[in-house]
This record gives C-alpha cells, structure tokens and sequence, in this order.
C-alpha cells in the first residue's frame, strides 16, 4: 500500500456468527487481505463467502478444502468453528495449520487464553506443531479472553495492594443461538437434572485460565480452583433463539469460580446470565439493568470499580459477539510477528485496530 501499511494474508474458519463478522472485518481492513474462507457444510461449498457472511458478494468461493486454503497463502487462520466437540475437533485442525506455518487465532478453544492451563496433552501436541511450523496460535474472545482477564490486570496497573479481583458478566441470553452451548450452561434443563457447567471441573476448565493468566499477571500462584454454581428456573416458557425454555426448566444461572491464593478467594470470576429480565432479581444487575454489563472490583488501595457496557440495551449479544470476533481479528499483525509458540495476552502488545474510522 501506498502509505507503507502491510497487508496480511487471512483466512477465516467457518461462516457462523463469529466468522461472518470476522470475514466482514477481514474484507474492510486496509491491512487484512482475505483470501480464503473454510465451510463445514457441504451446502456452502462454492458459494460467496460474502453473501454467507451477509455483505454481499466480494468474490471469493468457501470451500471445505483445507489444501486449498493453505494454497491461497494466509499467513493467519481466524478460527471461528463451534460444535460440541469444541476442543476435540479444533486441536487437530490447530496442528494442521500451526505445521504449515499458518498462525492461529481462536475464540474456539477457551482454555487456551493462558497456554499454561490447557490440557497437558494438547498443549505439548499444539507446542510441537508451532515450533515445527514457525507460527504462533492465541486465543481470546470478550470472555474469557477480555473482560475478567486482560481488563482487571490493566486496571491493577493503578494498584499499590490489593486484597481481591473480582470480574462480573451481567448478560441475557435469550438472542444467543447456539442451542447446545445453551443447554451445557443450564438453561432449558430440568432442575433435577445436571448440566455440564455444574459438573465438578467444569467452571475451572472454562474460566480457570484466566484466573491464572490475572494470576500470573500479578506475579502470583494459584492454589486451588473453586466452583460454585447457581441455578432459578423459569415461571412460565420462553421462546428464544436457542429454541424454547420450557416452564420449570433452567431461566437464569450464576456461577462464580475462584482462585484461591494464599489460602483466600483472591480472584473470582462470576457470570449472572437470565433468559428473561426479571427473573433471579436478587442476583447482582448493572446500572442499566441485565444485560451486557461486566463489571471489575478490585478491593485494594486504592479500591478500583469500573462497569463496561457492550452493545446496545436490549440486544448486547450483537455487540458482545463483534467485540468477541475483533478481539481475534485486531491481534493478527501481532500474532504473527510473535515468537513462534502459543502465546496469551501476556506476550503481546495492545491490539489497537488498524484505520477503524468510518462514517
């Protein structure tokens, strides 16, 4: 480019909600030049990436073939797959790519916020592939990745001392689409029956890495992980974007997971997530209500409180998920001039866009 701005070559995996809005971004961005784009189904096969993305046509077929997308050349893969398998199917997708040579950045694989704490396993294998490849895999999103992590540390820039962290997401659920997601939080399922949040370890797989990652940002040690979990169920059905809610069945969950240090709960991370505005009233709401709120207290000298709002009241997942997909897509100049390894927001620098002025 003319003004000496370098352009680099992306790709984005999967057209869902977070891929759409990063093919978007990709193709706007005067430093991003989008040239690929991976489909799962077989349906969006040869269709214009940009009519899947919603717009409009810019020219370039999907494809489901991973060698095809390698030899368009992307120096980053903007990864945006979701399923149930999470983890499971993205990790061998990861190593393909990290061998190629390809970055990686992630809003799939939560746990891989702070490398440290992801799977052991996993985390040698993904290891392995990125010294082989030369290339480096991040991971962030809103939260984990933003919120109840990277935020609270850089309030603690201001701290002398500090007793707790303690990081709240306030949010409504009821325009989030992703049925099983919906239902592994506990939303729409019976009372007397377990969700996948509440399974012991679950909260620490989820939310502990970034415990640790505040953690080590601060200079200390995590001794333990604490889950708690919450749930009230709904009064009467509700149809959302997930499907129904049926009466009786889960309407707002609430859990709190926490790092203990020093022998004290010094870091808590807690979600306080409805269906519906007026149900759980006594659980904590923020200065406009119920949705899209994070809050951040840091108990300490000097006591520390901010409250950030996302997206507009009312529909804040729309803002929340374009937070989430520009949190991966603003770090990708970064990423790919990091050393070559798996990388977390400790080693990088502030991932500022590039010319987001518009209007």
């Amino acid at each position: 480019m003319s003004d000496g701005t370098r352009v680099h070559k992306v790709a984005v995996w999967s057209t869902g909600w977070i891929g759409s809005i990063a093919i978007g971004a990709a193709h706007r961005r005067v430093d991003l030049e989008l040239v690929g784009v991976w489909v799962h189904s077989p349906e969006k096969v040869g269709r214009d990436a940009g009519e899947l993305a919603g717009i409009g046509p810019i020219g370039l077929a999907a494809t489901n073939d991973v060698d095809a997308i390698l030899a368009a050349g992307p120096e980053c893969v903007i990864y945006a797959a979701s399923g149930p398998q999470l983890d499971a199917a993205a990790v061998p997708d990861y190593v393909r790519l990290l061998e190629a040579g390809v970055n990686v950045v992630t809003v799939t694989s939560w746990g891989l916020v702070f490398p440290e704490a992801f799977v052991p396993a996993w985390r040698d294998e993904l290891t392995a592939a990125a010294q082989r490849g030369g290339a480096s895999l991040y991971a962030s999103g809103i939260e984990p990745g933003f919120a109840a992590d990277e935020l609270p540390l850089v309030l603690s820039t201001m701290s002398n001392t500090i007793r707790s962290v303690r990081s709240t997401e306030i949010m409504m659920y009821d325009t989030y689409p992703v049925a099983h997601v919906i239902r592994s939080m506990g939303f729409a399922v019976p009372m007397d029956e377990t969700p996948l949040l509440a399974h012991p370890g679950a909260q620490a797989a989820t939310w502990g890495p970034s415990i640790r990652l505040v953690a080590a940002g601060l200079g200390v040690e995590v001794e333990e992980i604490r889950e708690y979990f919450d749930r009230v169920p709904t009064d009467r059905d509700l149809d959302v974007a997930s499907g129904l809610v049926p009466a009786g069945t889960g309407g707002a969950v609430r859990t709190q997971t926490v790092g203990v240090i020093d022998g004290q709960e010094r870091i808590v991370i807690e979600h306080v997530n409805r269906m519906a505005a007026d149900l759980a009233p006594e659980w904590p709401v923020g200065t406009r209500g119920v949705d899209g709120i994070y809050t951040i207290h840091i108990d300490g000298d000097p006591a520390i409180d901010l409250e950030m709002t996302v997206g507009e009241h009312g529909t804040a997942t729309d803002g929340a998920m374009v937070a989430t997909a520009m949190r991966i897509v603003n770090a990708v100049p970064a990423v790919i001039a990091a050393p070559a390894g798996l990388v977390s927001s400790l080693d990088l620098p502030v991932t500022a866009p590039v010319a987001p002025f518009t209007g």
